[in-house]
């Protein structure tokens, strides 16, 4: 039955060939990055907590000294000037094969049906890849040479929101929500249904701009406020209060340098002068949809 393992060994086997092929041009500080990053996906459930531990320092170290280099300079004309906006209809055979086969797989055997969705999304990048193989016939290592090349261009932002999904993880074992539900009860008045949903959304948010991420956020804000007070004291729905509060941390990714991978490497891939300057765009947007946010969960959760 295919499920996460076969993932995790597809995306490995193509960070290592990114290894390689940064080798091969002696970017060895991207090799040996990338090298790394396969082995978590490879081998990661026999390293232990001790070796994954000691991987994780080992690529905060090549990050931290600077060992990874920018991608070099290529010629974008080519196929992007004559094709225009139709090479982005292969993109459009990921999100639609992840639809239909989270609905038509999930009974067939073949596939995890916990994992049906993901599985079903890495099916739509090999199919997306196989069609415009047919498409454009470039040569057969164009897409590792392409893939190699953006993932350098993104550099250690790339592993970065699954660092602080851990982290947050890490937190949350560590009783940190605890000690943040002991300071929210201090501060929302009792009986308050209003201040815990507005505490709740608005901690999400906070803590997404500090940790940089609304899956780091969320196991704490949800052990501190939301499972204690919005579902067992209020007796919200779940699934309303868990999801829309999800959206309301997004709401600080849009806000927030720490959110690297979505707010800093589109600055520097477009070469703008401020590296702030998408955090700033998007502040007009992130602080009206929060305040939406926190009026859905109050409307809709406790009914």
């Amino acid at each position: 039955m295919i499920g996460l393992p076969a993932l995790y060994t597809f995306t490995g086997l193509i960070f290592a060939a990114y290894a390689v092929l940064s080798a091969r041009q002696r970017r060895f500080g991207n090799a040996a990055f990338w090298s790394l990053v396969a082995l978590s996906f490879l081998a990661g459930d026999r390293l232990g907590d001790l070796g994954n531990g000691l991987l994780v320092l080992a690529l905060v170290a090549l990050a931290a000294l600077g060992a990874l280099r920018k991608p070099e300079a290529q010629d974008s004309a080519g196929d992007g000037a004559r094709l225009g906006n139709r090479l982005f209809l292969p993109a459009l055979i990921i999100p639609l094969t992840a639809l239909i086969g989270t609905f038509l797989l999930k009974d067939s055997g073949l596939i995890d049906p916990k994992q049906i969705t993901l599985v079903s999304l890495g099916l739509g990048v090999v199919l997306a890849l196989i069609v415009l193989y047919l498409w454009l016939r470039p040569p057969p290592t164009a897409a590792l040479e392409e893939g190699r090349r953006l993932i350098d261009a993104v550099g250690w932002a790339a592993v970065l929101p699954q660092m602080l999904a851990s982290l947050g993880a890490v937190f949350a074992v560590a009783g940190v929500g605890d000690l943040v539900g002991g300071a929210a009860g201090q501060v929302i008045p009792s009986g308050s249904l209003f201040a815990a949903v507005a505490a709740y959304a608005i901690g999400m948010a906070l803590f997404t701009m500090i940790m940089g991420n609304a899956f780091a956020a969320f196991p704490v804000m949800t052990a501190a406020i939301g499972l204690p007070l919005l579902i067992r004291g209020f007796g919200g729905d779940p699934a309303i209060v868990c999801a829309i509060g999800m959206l309301a941390g997004f709401c600080g990714t849009l806000m927030t340098p720490m959110a690297a991978n979505f707010n800093i490497v589109p600055a520097a891939l477009l070469e703008l002068r401020d590296r702030n300057a998408v955090v700033k765009a998007q502040v007009g947007t992130a602080l009206p949809l929060l305040a939406v946010n926190i009026a859905l969960i109050y409307l809709l959760a406790f009914r």
